[in-house]
């Protein structure tokens, strides 16, 4: 187990229910908005560049598929190096390093036709910055914030604005602008993001006095697995997580928008995923005021909700109906993520938060690609709507299956 924090608390003393809008909290919460603003209008900027620039829809899915691949690929590395160097220093860099690479980017979108090789490296060395930045938000989170639950809430409201705003954004620049453009003012958002965190005082530029003579790199990324690997509740529920994203999460992403946007059409599928964002905004704001004494077994409760999603579709229910299903399980969504983040944070020791959140992110992604891939193939062997019931039932199976673990039924809130 790690020893105890021993770089100073500058919130030591004060209750949880200090006021949560201090300077520096103002500042993460504008670095991680206007980051978040970039990522979801950056896909949507980039499909547009790499359709202009005649490399079809095939070129487009290998530009996405560069922006991803990195971050789950060395994200684990990225936790290692961010409680290494210090998790502020690391994001500023990504900030600083995916801000050049995407005006790189831009510019030679802006001068001509660049070659496929040079999107896709460009592409993944921004995913690569990614996965050093986001180590940093788990550490930082609980530095900057007393109330740890309530600052995961408000940055999941914002994440859940920037989702319904960002790519609606990036389609009117694209209205009346070039997709270099788009890609070049994405890119500023990195560094606003970079400039807001450098205003930061509360979080040390590096690593902290408790990494004085740190060990090796090996030793660093063995004992982020130990810690890990030691607490019952966070890897049962990442195991559980990854049956979810193979056969609940995975085939509702693929086969549900797939549906929606054939059955329903282009504009209906707008409007309830703006139905999602919405409801994912409302359990933020729910997660703000309910404070379960055993958050775990209230967010794993909330997921049941999101059963509503595919079993939507899966029923061929109107329009309207299906943006209340959408709704409703982005609302118990978001206050799962707020609860499991929550707890990760109040429970893991500071010093070792980068790299116990870099593996649970990990797993938590590792299945998703493969749920998504393997839906379109058994949709033509077994039907969209079976596997539709299928994803649903796997959101009742997920609760269940959380429920009926002792150390995460009991685990109980904790104050950092």
């Amino acid at each position: 187990m790690a020893g105890a924090e021993t770089t100073r608390d500058p919130y030591a003393g004060k209750s949880p229910a200090a006021p949560l809008w201090t300077a520096d909290f103002r500042f993460f919460f504008t670095a991680r908005t206007t980051s978040l603003l970039g990522d979801a209008m950056l896909p949507v900027a980039i499909t547009a560049a790499v359709l202009h620039a005649g490399y079809g829809a095939s070129g487009v899915g290998y530009a996405l598929a560069a922006l991803v691949a990195p971050f789950a690929a060395l994200i684990i590395f990225g936790g290692v190096l961010s409680d290494r160097f210090g998790a502020r220093l690391l994001m500023v860099v990504s900030d600083a390093a995916r801000l050049v690479f995407q005006l790189v980017l831009a510019l030679l979108f802006l001068l001509g036709t660049p070659a496929l090789w040079q999107i896709l490296a460009l592409l993944a060395l921004v995913g690569a910055g990614s996965a050093v930045f986001q180590p940093g938000v788990a550490s930082v989170t609980p530095r900057v914030a007393r109330d740890v639950q309530k600052a995961n809430a408000t940055l999941r409201v914002s994440e859940s604005v920037t989702l319904v705003l960002g790519p609606s954004l990036a389609g009117l620049l694209l209205a009346v602008s070039s997709p270099a453009a788009v890609v070049a003012l994405d890119a500023l958002t990195y560094g606003v993001s970079g400039v807001c965190l450098l205003l930061l005082r509360a979080v040390p530029m590096g690593p902290g006095p408790e990494r004085d003579g740190a060990p090796s790199f090996r030793a660093d990324l063995v004992e982020g697995w130990r810690e890990f690997t030691a607490r019952t509740w966070l890897w049962s529920v990442i195991v559980v997580f990854m049956l979810w994203q193979l056969a609940g999460a995975g085939p509702a992403t693929t086969l549900g928008n797939s549906t929606l946007v054939t059955d329903y059409g282009s504009s209906t599928f707008g409007l309830v995923m703006s139905a999602f964002g919405a409801g994912s905004v409302l359990g933020g704001l729910v997660a703000i005021r309910l404070r379960p004494r055993y958050p775990l077994r209230a967010g794993a409760l909330s997921m049941t909700v999101w059963a509503l999603m595919p079993l939507g579709v899966a029923l061929g229910l109107a329009a309207p109906l299906v943006a209340v299903c959408y709704g409703i399980s982005g609302v118990g969504g978001a206050f799962w993520i707020v609860m499991f983040h929550t707890s990760v944070q109040t429970h893991v020791p500071q010093e070792v938060l980068g790299r116990v959140h870099a593996y649970d992110a990990a797993g938590s992604l590792v299945m998703k690609p493969v749920g998504q891939a393997a839906a379109g193939p058994l949709a033509g062997v077994a039907g969209t709507v079976p596997l539709l019931f299928v994803s649903s039932a796997m959101a009742v199976v997920t609760c269940v299956l959380l429920l009926a673990l002792p150390a995460v039924r009991g685990l109980t809130r904790a104050e950092r």
